[in-house]
């Protein structure tokens, strides 16, 4: 289990050593002050000269000179010194007093910017500056110590300050702040900027790691509620041993970082170990966005267009637009590889703008009738400005609305239904089309087909790849045909591959075509566009 130290602080003594030995977080220690020494001083010259007053009999000496020497008022000069000293000493007292108090400010004022210095003002936990003190010690500590190191970034947070504003967000940190330091009330708990925290643990002998990571993930998705307004979060967790994982501190660090960026990857509330591979992976898609970043500046990503066909007169009514990456070195870069990326980096915007207004300049050079059909990120319909910047591309491009189909993921709704229908609305009044995309495969209900108006529904390409020999498959295809006849909606099948699929989609009524066997994306320069919306498609 993890181990708790005794003591009413949640750091243990390494980090404490740490703020005095690293010179990055340390504790003044209090020296001895002037006024102090002055005392010590005063103090001193006092028995010195008691001791050999004492010693010489000073006393009736001087009681003998003032009596030998009784014409002079020396008694009366000697009571007003003694008085005069008297009253001085009361003074030096009081200013002695004074000088202390404001040491005492002085130093507080010096403890109150360390802290502030080495811990986050917002959550009061300790920050990455803390973190590299901890680091630093743990290196120079001859105590042969094991830890378990954390890595939480929360999921959804940026939903949370977009929608909700700063103060939600900054309430939902302190509770999140709050909530591990009460899970590790004994250890390290770090915010090290945004949404990202660190648990640094003590452990002995041979603990449950990943229970005690699905804790964490379980505590801070626990609802919060603020003025009335609900809020869920979840988080991926990471996590690595030191020093099985890395000989230094903040190599291990790392590491759990590298562990949670690939649970934050492949889900929500996942908690994963570190493994070696990570690093290759993390290395990666480093190295992809950068070149992505590359890419998008020098708009290397174009759209191909794929052709979207009648069914029932075989004709070509419009295109899609694919992105596609051709690399410096001549291959092509998977979608699913940088989209993502894109989508984590906070590239998505500028990359589908740029597509989207290139794409809308290419179909401006098609037949009039021809529809421009292109993929929205899940991501972006919790954008409030989504529609704005769509219609504004479209204004500077001088595309009508009414030739663009915009295809949206049911997943995509679900995770915003709330912005997701008013940026879906706007684009809807404006003119734009809607096309309900994968369908089957996400959260598939009803009341997404009556709560938003969408002109089109795409078969997924998972159900016509295997319904020909999967009789659960078929009807599932003729009922979603049917349901697109019985609400007026355009039923799209996509992944054509075999004249057979072909044939039984049109057997059953489905609307729209695409997939290879009806044509392989390409760029805009090999579409032939002057013939396109007579042409009769030639099939295989």
């Amino acid at each position: 289990m993890i181990e708790n130290m005794s003591g009413t602080m949640r750091f243990s003594k390494l980090a404490m050593t740490a703020r005095h030995t690293t010179g990055a977080c340390y504790m003044p220690r209090i020296q001895p002050t002037r006024p102090q020494v002055e005392i010590v001083a005063w103090l001193a010259v006092f028995l010195l000269l008691f001791c050999l007053s004492w010693f010489f009999d000073w006393h009736e000496g001087l009681d003998a000179f003032i009596e030998k020497h009784h014409d002079y008022p020396l008694d009366h000069a000697l009571l007003a010194l003694n008085i005069s000293g008297f009253l001085g000493l009361i003074y030096s007292a009081l200013r002695i007093r004074d000088l202390s108090r404001e040491v005492h400010r002085r130093l507080q004022a010096e403890k109150n910017v360390d802290w502030i210095a080495c811990h986050d003002t917002l959550t009061e936990l300790p920050n990455r500056r803390f973190l590299d003190s901890v680091c630093a010690q743990a290196m120079s500590d001859q105590r042969e110590e094991t830890y378990a190191v954390f890595s939480i970034d929360l999921d959804g947070f940026k939903k949370v300050n977009d929608l909700l504003g700063h103060d939600h967000g900054d309430a939902v940190l302190k509770t999140v702040a709050q909530r591990l330091s009460s899970l590790f009330p004994r250890e390290h708990v770090f915010r090290l900027g945004g949404d990202e925290f660190v648990v640094l643990a003590r452990r002995t002998g041979n603990p449950d790691l990943a229970a005690l990571g699905n804790r964490i993930v379980s505590v801070i998705g626990k609802p919060f509620a603020f003025n009335g307004v609900a809020v869920d979060l979840g988080a991926s967790v990471g996590f690595a041993l030191y020093p099985e994982n890395g000989d230094d501190l903040s190599e291990v660090i790392r590491h759990s970082d590298c562990a949670m960026y690939v649970a934050k990857k492949q889900g929500r509330n996942l908690v994963k170990p570190f493994v070696p591979s990570m690093q290759d992976e993390l290395a990666k898609r480093i190295r992809v966005e950068a070149d992505l970043r590359a890419a998008i500046r020098k708009a290397e990503i174009v759209p191909y267009y794929q052709p979207l066909v009648d069914l029932k007169t075989n004709k070509i009514i419009g295109f899609e637009a694919l992105a596609r990456w051709k690399s410096a070195s001549g291959e092509f870069i998977p979608p699913n590889e940088f989209i993502p990326v894109a989508e984590e980096a906070g590239l998505i915007v500028e990359l589908t703008d740029q597509l989207l207004r290139h794409a809308c300049t290419d179909a401006l050079s098609w037949p009039s009738e021809l529809v421009l059909s292109f993929n929205l990120s899940p991501i972006q319909l919790s954008d409030r400005l989504l529609g704005l910047r769509i219609l504004k591309i479209l204004g500077d491009v001088g595309l009508p609305a009414h030739r663009v189909e915009l295809e949206v993921t049911e997943s995509a709704i679900i995770q915003d239904a709330v912005t997701a229908r008013i940026v879906l609305d706007d684009l809807v009044n404006a003119g734009v089309r809607i096309a309900l995309d994968d369908f089957g495969t996400g959260y598939s209900s009803l009341s997404q087909l009556s709560n938003y108006r969408f002109d089109k529904i795409k078969i997924d390409r998972s159900f016509v790849s295997s319904f020909e020999t999967n009789d659960k498959q078929d009807k599932v295809i003729k009922a979603i045909i049917a349901l697109g006849a019985g609400l007026g909606v355009t039923i799209t099948a996509e992944g054509i591959e075999e004249e057979s699929q072909l044939q039984r989609l049109q057997d059953l009524g489905c609307d729209i075509g695409q997939g290879y066997l009806l044509g392989r994306p390409a760029p805009a320069a090999e579409l032939a566009t002057d013939h396109i919306s007579t042409r009769i498609l030639q099939r295989r």
